[in-house]
């Protein structure tokens, strides 16, 4: 099972990168927040301090990962080739 499918980069999602230090992505349905925390961590070697979940009206499950002091959500984006 996948837990994180791909980032999302719209305008909005890209803005929230550099005022929140946000990295916005889509992920699986039956993912829990401890679940995306934790290989989120793992595949970008950063600390996450906390993460929200809404449900788009076509049942897509977005995660709004906010990373913690002394990470920069920049250069995930940069990995991730978003910005």
């Amino acid at each position: 099972m996948a837990i994180l499918n791909f980032p999302i980069a719209t305008e909005k999602a890209v803005s929230l990168i550099t005022k929140n230090n946000t990295i916005t992505y889509v992920v699986n349905q039956k993912a829990t927040k401890r679940e995306i925390q934790s290989e989120f961590e793992r595949v970008f070697n950063v600390k996450v301090s906390k993460i929200n979940i809404i449900y788009t009206p076509k049942n897509i499950k977005k995660a709004f990962i906010k990373l913690s002091k002394g990470y920069d959500a920049s250069n995930v984006a940069m990995k991730l080739k978003l910005v």
